[in-house]
């Protein structure tokens, strides 16, 4: 079965060269297959709320101290705030350094979708952000597609069942087989991967052309540039000294997930996988149910680095460049929006916008200068926000001693594949973790 699993990533492969070829030669064609990039990625949504219910109330439910939770929840949050400051630092750094924009010129059309992109941002305070972590039910949370409102429910659910005791065992059980059908549902939605791959890529180069990318060139290529040495310098480098465990053995178990986000240019494709895959690498569900789903909306590192940069080369491009304390207020000001605008789609290029209207309301019609551009930049910003997530979730692991450094070495060696198949571990036992025994809990993935 695996092996059928390494043919459909193949298909994946060829179904982006085939979606390129379309757009660029039927591009009018390549518009239309844009509902099948939809659906796939909406495929994946429909079950990234159960996913996460059930591996943080596992986690939460089958250990005793409540205390050990708050820990990794803040030790989580502190670490995404200083590595978001780092790459914010970074992107100021190569925006002034490579000084982007000039020669540049605005059209009609590019402020009609800067102001679009405007409204859009304006609609997704920080205020509004934090009530709209509340669901109306229970129910709704695993429903309605937010993350961090299941993430709620997990939690009060986690802590509710830990009360329980012995009683909330069953539920426990239950619980789990109910993961093990939502993940089988999972890997069933993956065969549809080559065709959302397909319509995705046919769509975004039939929108955009090559035209499009020749004079905005430089901060595509300093942007990738960029966000390639922050995760092989910065986030590499800390993963070594912290963990002592090799990024690019990390990256490299993680290509599929890197594929699906190249392909679908959306990091939400991977965020089961990867829950699913820092388990079997060595990670409690406890780090990995919390860790994950929370770095989903506060570990930005791309979309940090994309705010910085794309608002240097956008005062640059309008004749009005930013002094340094400036850039640093305006700057810091959209990262904290950023967190507001995490579910909102296209949330990097909207929380762009919306800072701009609300900071330096003069920049605003310049974002209409890499409208066209936004979606090549955003398969960046995924691909960086991912294995920031994946390397915080082993730093996290680390930290709080919910790491088992000889599984990852033999996952990381291929000794010990990854079940593509069921995405679980089922062969490592059938009975959930007993909540008595925290110990095993590490070495046990349902």
């Amino acid at each position: 079965m695996r092996d059928r699993t390494r043919y459909l990533y193949l298909a994946v492969i060829g179904a982006v060269l085939l979606g390129i070829l379309v757009g660029f030669v039927w591009p009018d064609v390549g518009k239309e297959l844009k509902p099948l990039g939809t659906g796939f990625v909406a495929l994946i949504q429909m079950v990234i709320g159960p996913i996460i219910f059930c591996t943080i109330v596992l986690g939460i439910g089958s250990v005793r101290q409540a205390a050990k939770v708050g820990k990794v929840g803040g030790l989580a949050l502190g670490y995404f705030i200083v590595m978001s400051t780092v790459a914010l630092l970074i992107g100021l750094v190569v925006g002034n350094v490579i000084d982007p924009g000039s020669g540049l010129h605005l059209s009609d059309a590019a402020k009609q979708a800067a102001e679009a992109q405007a409204a859009k941002g304006g609609e997704a305070g920080t205020v509004d952000f934090l009530l709209g972590i509340i669901p109306k039910t229970l129910v709704s949370a695993l429903t309605g597609g937010s993350v961090l409102q299941a993430l709620l429910v997990a939690l009060l659910t986690g802590f509710a069942l830990q009360a329980m005791g012995d009683k909330g065992t069953p539920i426990l059980r239950g619980i789990e087989h109910f993961q093990r059908l939502v993940f089988r549902i999972l890997a069933m939605v993956m065969w549809a991967a080559p065709v959302g791959a397909f319509g995705a890529m046919a769509a975004v180069v039939g929108e955009t052309g090559i035209e499009a990318l020749k004079s905005l060139a430089i901060i595509m290529v300093a942007f990738y540039i960029t966000c390639l040495l922050f995760v092989g310098v910065v986030l590499g480098s800390i993963l070594w000294l912290v963990a002592r465990i090799n990024l690019w053995s990390l990256l490299k178990y993680l290509g599929r997930e890197f594929l699906l986000i190249l392909s679908t240019s959306s990091s939400e494709t991977a965020l089961p996988r990867l829950i699913a895959k820092m388990e079997h690498m060595g990670v409690s569900r406890t780090v990995a149910g919390i860790t994950v789903p929370t770095g989903y909306s506060f570990n930005l590192d791309g979309t940090a680095i994309y705010l910085t940069m794309a608002t240097l080369f956008i005062a640059e491009a309008t004749g009005a460049p930013l002094r340094f304390g400036e850039q640093l207020a305006l700057l810091l000001f959209m990262m904290i929006a950023s967190k507001g605008a995490a579910g909102v789609t296209g949330a990097g290029l909207a929380t762009l916008a919306g800072g701009l209207q609300a900071h330096r309301p003069a920049l605003v019609d310049g974002v209409g200068l890499i409208v066209g551009i936004d979606r090549f930049m955003s398969e960046a910003r995924a691909l960086t926000n991912f294995a920031g997530n994946s390397v915080a979730t082993v730093l996290v692991a680390h930290w709080t001693g919910e790491f088992d450094r000889e599984r990852a070495a033999m996952v990381l060696a291929g000794q010990a594949p990854f079940d593509e198949t069921t995405l679980l571990d089922e062969n490592e036992g059938e009975e959930p973790p007993e909540p008595e025994a925290p110990g095993d809990r590490e070495l046990t993935k349902v």
